[in-house]
């Protein structure tokens, strides 16, 4: 299992979520991506978008200007 992580705190919609979407098609199945995002529309847009494309994610909420994912990546 490879572990990748992209810190994209600063980084606007939908720039985020396409960099988390290429990230994960580079990866095989079961690979985990953890992502560190700005609270609010990166995190509203990006988590349910990255369910939607079928990966599992982890919300880790305590940091209170961020939020980071372990996303489990579905397919390669």
């Amino acid at each position: 299992m490879t572990a990748r992580s992209l810190d994209l705190r600063g980084t606007p919609c939908p720039v985020n979520f396409i960099r988390c979407k290429l990230t994960l098609e580079s990866m095989q199945p079961g690979d985990q991506l953890a992502v560190q995002l700005d609270r609010g529309e990166p995190e509203a847009m990006v988590v349910p978008g990255l369910r939607d494309a079928g990966h599992a994610v982890v919300v880790n909420d305590e940091a209170t200007d961020f939020v980071s994912l372990l996303v489990t990546c579905a397919s390669g």
